[in-house]
């Protein structure tokens, strides 16, 4: 066969596989999609990612089923989505984890280059520093003061080890040269309950823990770890302002399906997704869980915004003595 005619032949090849693939985005989806959530019911990601399941399948014209596969911080729910047939029928809702992973696990895949990445859901909730109503700090700074006058005396509740409540006491004792102790709990939700109590004098919890317990009076909310103020607690000074530099704990949740989903169906998704979490009732029920939704939001936004936060969460991981590791 001459040249010509193999390139004749390469060409229809490529030809037949794109009204292929041009048929099957058309006739996408004709049977339920399931959306993997690698955490357990009524966690950060699963309440979005239900959120998203009912708003886009009015859209979509078909049901979409969350199931939820916890396990081993996420990895064993984004595991088995990465084996899934790439067809559009299994997507995974990820989320900050699946970064933090990386510096902290032995995570076998990469999040961003071994899936194909759809789009962010939404971004937070930020990290708030909460203390106990009856102490009496007024301030970050009366909380600094007293553990640097009383070192490793001050306790703070976290989620556990490698979670973001966990790494802003650790960035925040590198920044202030204290000894806040850590306490782990199974949550956020029992740190914040800690703090209330008085079992510890105070935590990083997330947005919706502690804003339930600073209204109720329960304890006082100090800084948000968030770039800006928020919007609907525009009281509260960030971080930043205080002069802790860098100091940005949110969460974020995404979706992303196996790697080599064809382009058509990836592009499919993202425009329901959009359509989705842009809708009034969407961001409405968003609002109370401190979290947002992106302005612009393609998958190459989302990959760039993913890889960003693999460098920096590999910064932070350093502050709390972790080498990076190598994925199998």
């Amino acid at each position: 066969m001459t040249t010509r005619r193999l390139i004749r032949a390469a060409v229809g090849l490529l030809a037949g596989m794109g009204l292929a693939l041009d048929a099957w985005a058309q006739t996408y989806p004709s049977r339920p999609i399931t959306f993997v959530v690698p955490f357990a019911a009524g966690g950060l990601s699963d309440v979005p990612g239900r959120m998203l399941a009912a708003e886009m399948q009015g859209r979509i014209g078909q049901s979409i089923v969350v199931e939820n596969r916890p396990g081993a911080s996420g990895v064993t729910g984004a595991t088995a989505v990465l084996r899934a047939e790439p067809d559009g029928y299994t997507l995974l809702v990820n989320a900050l984890a699946d970064v933090q992973n990386l510096h902290y696990l032995s995570v076998p895949y990469d999040p961003v280059k071994d899936f194909a990445l759809i789009g962010m859901v939404s971004d937070g909730p930020p990290v708030v520093l909460i203390v106990n109503a009856d102490r009496p700090y007024k301030s970050v700074a009366d909380v600094i003061a007293d553990a640097k006058a009383h070192p490793d005396k001050v306790s703070f509740g976290t989620s556990g080890p490698a979670t973001s409540p966990a790494i802003a006491v650790t960035q925040l004792n590198a920044l202030a040269k204290t000894s806040i102790v850590q306490v782990p709990y199974k949550g956020s939700g029992p740190a914040a309950t800690a703090v209330a109590t008085g079992e510890v004098q105070g935590a990083f919890v997330f947005y919706a823990n502690a804003r339930s317990l600073h209204d109720s009076g329960r304890v006082r909310a100090l800084a948000v770890a968030s770039p800006q103020r928020l919007a609907n607690w525009p009281e509260l000074p960030t971080m930043n302002e205080l002069g802790f530099k860098g100091f940005d704990h949110r969460g974020f949740v995404g979706l992303a399906a196996p790697g080599k989903t064809p382009a058509p169906i990836v592009a499919f998704l993202n425009k329901y997704l959009n359509a989705s979490i842009q809708s009034e009732s969407f961001r409405r029920r968003l609002e109370p869980l401190g979290m947002t939704v992106p302005a612009e939001n393609t998958p190459e936004t989302f990959a760039a915004f993913m890889r960003s936060e693999i460098a920096r969460q590999a910064d932070l991981a350093k502050l709390s003595g972790h080498a990076p590791l190598e994925r199998k």
